[in-house]
């Protein structure tokens, strides 16, 4: 390792990892190449990866580790993540390319491939030789190997897949000790898929080895939500349905589906973002407090926030969701094609490119509270943001000011694409004349707010899974809870078309009408900067 650029973590850096195999399924694939291998190379830059760490691709391709490395350097150049960061001194890259080795396997006809991945991972890894603190690292106990080593299979495969790696995997004598394997999401296309999966999975690994990833939750804000409700004690007395009017959960895209169509017309908004991306967030705005920040407290208490939702079926999930899918039309001064035009389309589609909706948390906390999830393609902005609107104040005080003097208070986190969370209040003016009042915002801005480098979602989440720390994970039970409550919506949308919107605006007509019915609007996301 060059003296140089010492692999030692600014101060600041999340924790290093347990020296592990990192085999990823699927590592030529539009997920490795676009976001695997530049959070991996982050973390080397950052010195984050134990000295002997390997990361092994399995894909179909034919191809050598030299070629691989070729691949995989090409992809880091783009990668928009590692642009950010700032320039990768030549000894990191060659460092971090040094670790990559490709396995060529076709799963339908996989001749020696089984054998040539249980051989490079058999075989004593290269370089430094033992780990200095592989005796000490987090997890280790219960996660490592035989040899000392932890193992992570990575499925960056369709789950439909998923029990059929898991399988071959026993097959070949490459499940045991302590290795994990890694789920990426859709995990099935309702209750009944998900079940079919997770048992396929369980029968190989057991839950305390199964890491069900959603992106969304290694977020730094999302990290800093925890860290703002449970660290500060001003929120806490607030933080329920006495003070908060109500919540919103936004995700929007500019983007179309383009060339997913594919996948997408299989799924649509409520499967691809719904079901686990936006009740996520609501898990961790909605939960209470943990007994404390370990593996199972906080997963618990997100599960508790699941089987508390009101159910939505029938008539009732038709009144309270809206569904849209995208037109033909001009955005940003450019024609783009609606989504039935889209390449791979083929015809008429039901499939919806837009949801919103409004859920109800059955509990003493969140009574009366409504929570409007939203989400969909081709809008006019691209953020994510969570808003929490106060209650307004009992009795306005400040003459002639009008509706300025009743604005109520909002906390709005914004997760993309800057990360910042801002509290929105009311002010005087400044000067000598007549009172008047104004919102003014109190903001922290994690880009600006600290002087360390923001880690990406997926950094964090793979730091994690080589260490065992499934707090950020989903559990079985949370999964299967979240397709129970989304499925009776699903299911009575079956026979009803999804309303038709313009590109480049705020969604359709029925989405807005979803909150004027009760006097409310949609924040339409005035921090994107």
């Amino acid at each position: 390792m060059p003296a140089s650029v010492p692999a030692t973590p600014p101060p600041g850096a999340a924790r290093s990892a347990a020296p592990t195999d990192l085999v990823v399924f699927g590592g030529t694939g539009d997920l490795a190449m676009r976001k695997l291998l530049p959070a991996l190379l982050l973390c080397e830059k950052d010195g984050r990866l134990a000295p002997t760490t390997r990361i092994v691709a399995v894909s179909r391709d034919g191809i050598g580790d030299a070629d691989y490395r070729g691949k995989a350097e090409a992809a880091v150049a783009d990668s928009p993540s590692v642009l950010r960061a700032g320039a990768v001194p030549v000894p990191v890259l060659r460092r971090f390319l040094d670790r990559l080795h490709h396995v060529p396997l076709d799963l339908d006809d996989p001749g020696d491939g089984w054998d040539r991945l249980r051989a490079l991972l058999d075989a004593p890894p290269s370089g430094d030789g033992a780990d200095p603190d592989a005796a000490g690292a987090p997890g280790a106990p219960d996660t490592a190997d035989a040899g000392g080593r932890g193992r992570v299979y990575y499925l960056a495969m369709p789950p439909m897949l998923f029990g059929r790696i898991c399988a071959d995997l026993q097959a070949n004598g490459l499940a045991g000790g302590g290795s994990r394997v890694v789920l990426e999401k859709p995990l099935g296309r309702d209750l009944e898929s998900a079940r079919g999966i997770n048992d396929a999975v369980g029968a190989v690994f057991s839950e305390r080895r199964t890491f069900r990833i959603d992106h969304y939750l290694g977020k730094e804000t999302v990290q800093n939500l925890l860290a703002l409700r449970f660290a500060n004690m001003f929120l806490e007395p607030v933080w329920n349905s006495r003070w908060i009017d109500h919540v919103q959960i936004t995700a929007a895209e500019t983007v179309g589906v383009g060339t997913r169509h594919g996948y997408y017309d299989r799924s649509g908004a409520m499967r691809d973002m719904v079901q686990n991306h936006l009740l996520q967030l609501l898990c961790l705005i909605a939960m209470e407090p943990p007994a404390s920040f370990e593996r199972e407290a906080v997963r618990d208490e997100k599960v508790k926030v699941l089987q508390s939702l009101a159910p939505l079926s029938g008539e009732g999930a038709l009144r309270h969701t809206a569904r849209g899918q995208y037109s033909a039309g001009s955005q940003g001064g450019r024609e783009v094609p609606g989504y039935t035009g889209e390449p791979g389309a083929d015809g008429a589609s039901s499939t919806e490119t837009f949801v919103a909706l409004e859920a109800a948390v059955a509990n003493w906390r969140w009574a009366g509270v409504p929570f409007y999830l939203r989400t969909g393609k081709r809008m006019a902005r691209r953020y994510s943001e969570i808003v929490v609107q106060f209650r307004d104040v009992p009795h306005p005080i400040f003459p002639g000011q009008g509706a300025a003097a009743t604005s109520p208070n909002r906390l709005v986190i914004r997760l993309q694409p800057e990360e910042t969370i801002r509290l929105h209040m009311l002010a005087k003016e400044p000067g000598a004349g007549e009172l008047r009042l104004r919102p003014a915002p109190l903001e922290l801005s994690l880009s600006d707010g600290f002087a360390v480098r923001s880690p990406d979602a997926y950094e964090r989440l793979l730091m994690d899974v080589m260490n065992g720390d499934p707090t950020l994970f989903m559990r079985r039970d949370e999964v299967e809870a979240a397709w129970r409550w989304v499925d009776p919506i699903i299911g009575a949308w079956q026979g009803t078309d999804p309303e038709p919107y313009a590109p480049g605006g705020t969604g359709p007509r029925g989405a807005h009408d979803l909150l004027a019915r009760t006097g409310r609007a949609w924040h339409e996301g005035e921090m994107t900067r």
